[in-house]
């Protein structure tokens, strides 16, 4: 129960928030083939379940940037990885910190504490 309490526990700050909103978008909107990135997607925009969903995230932006575009160099004119990085640094940075303010992981760590 413990591990789970500290999955969902997250700072009320307002910048994991809209990192979040955004990388989900983003992620949805990148990636709507790949079924998990697409859930994944709407997990990080509704903030549930952010830590997991960040982590199989990362993984996959990992995936991308070293399998597809990191041969081509750095700018996206090229196919590069400065878009699988920025978005691989986006999901590292919410698996630490969580889902911010105004999420529904937050809920459920309430329900679950009680």
């Amino acid at each position: 129960m413990t591990l789970l309490l500290k999955t969902l526990k997250s700072d009320d700050q307002l910048a994991p928030t809209l990192l979040r909103i955004v990388a989900g978008i983003i992620f949805a909107a990148h990636v709507a083939q790949k079924l998990f990135a697409w859930f994944g997607g709407i997990a990080l925009i509704i903030g549930l379940l952010v830590r997991p969903s960040a982590v199989v995230l990362t993984i996959t932006m990992l995936v991308a940037l070293f399998a597809v575009h990191f041969e081509n160099g750095l700018f996206m004119a090229n196919n590069g990885y400065e878009f699988a990085l920025s978005l691989l640094v986006i999901s590292i940075a919410l698996a630490i910190t969580g889902a911010g303010r105004f999420n529904l992981d937050n809920l459920l760590h309430q329900k679950i504490a009680k």
